[in-house]
């Protein structure tokens, strides 16, 4: 009998499958497919202090083995979380979430995180920095170990449950700024965020997105994705939630054995939205014909 469960900061999970934020909403909409209390747990809807509308449409741009988005952190506020969505969740899901905390300046991450970390739903939070900084001159807090850290340091004054910073991949040294999130006090990273990318309407010759530029996900990804993981892996001491691109059993395995201790899966719940649960299914198969007893037992074991 093969064991799944994996650990994150001393909260157990029955197996490293999580739906990433932004593409599983509430799990309300899954819910209605199929019990998704199978799931290790689920990362929700990346929620900002006040209500966002997002971007203008179009948002969404088809790419070879991908997709763009840039739907613009479109969600209802904090005060709607946790007044609507957490008490209907309850109805469906028994375990604990992932709350996605995303900002714009210093102060809305820290009020966003405090209200979230008090529910009793919440076992995990987790930080997005790849928002702008808009006293910072636009740039992202993720691209700077200094600003990352302070986004760091001043969420966890505030939080009593594990945090998580979520890394922006469009930056030239990764490792360097998962460190830095580190040395302020982060108790894990998740790792990675869309890449930057563009398509353009030949016919109209103007960009697909009204926005422009989008972050690209899905198989196009997972080979950045792997490789940023192992390269952090190599640097902090601490848990790391890997991501991008991934859609399969295989590809779960292949993330932990470079080191991450749970995997979400994003774009491919929007292809198939049976897919986290067809791979926690195949998980144990796959595990005994790998030779896998404990999931755990592989985590970072390219490394090795």
């Amino acid at each position: 009998m093969v064991n799944t469960q994996v650990n994150l900061s001393g909260w157990t999970l029955d197996n490293p499958v999580i739906p990433a934020s932004g593409t599983f909403g509430y799990g309300a909409e899954f819910a209605e497919l199929y019990d998704i209390n199978c799931l290790g747990t689920f990362s929700f809807k990346g929620t900002t202090l006040h209500a966002r509308y997002g971007n203008e449409t179009p948002r969404i741009a088809e790419s070879a083995s991908g997709m763009l988005n840039a739907v613009g952190l479109q969600n209802p506020g904090v005060e709607h979380v946790i007044e609507h969505e957490l008490p209907e969740l309850k109805r469906f899901f028994r375990k604990k979430v992932i709350a996605n905390v995303s900002g714009f300046s210093l102060e809305e991450y820290v009020e966003t995180a405090r209200r979230l970390d008090e529910q009793e739903q919440v076992g995990l939070i987790e930080v997005n920095i790849s928002c702008p900084n808009v006293h910072g001159g636009g740039m992202s807090f993720g691209t700077d170990p200094k600003a990352a850290a302070e986004v760091t340091a001043a969420v966890k004054k505030v939080c009593t449950k594990p945090v998580y910073i979520k890394l922006t991949p469009n930056v030239t040294d990764i490792a360097s700024i998962a460190a830095a999130c580190e040395d302020a006090g982060a108790d894990g990273i998740s790792m990675i965020n869309t890449l930057l990318g563009m398509r353009i309407d030949a016919r109209r010759r103007k960009p697909l997105l009204a926005n422009v530029t989008g972050g690209l996900s899905g198989p196009a990804v997972f080979p950045v994705a792997l490789r940023m993981v192992w390269q952090v892996y190599e640097r902090v001491n601490i848990p790391i939630i890997g991501m991008g691109g991934v859609s399969s059993a295989a590809d779960v395995i292949e993330m932990m054995l470079a080191g991450a201790t749970a995997v979400q899966i994003g774009a491919a719940n929007l292809v198939d939205p049976f897919v986290c649960r067809n791979i926690v299914e195949a998980l144990p198969g796959l595990m005994e014909q790998y030779r896998i007893e404990n999931l755990t037992d592989i985590i970072g074991g390219a490394h090795r």
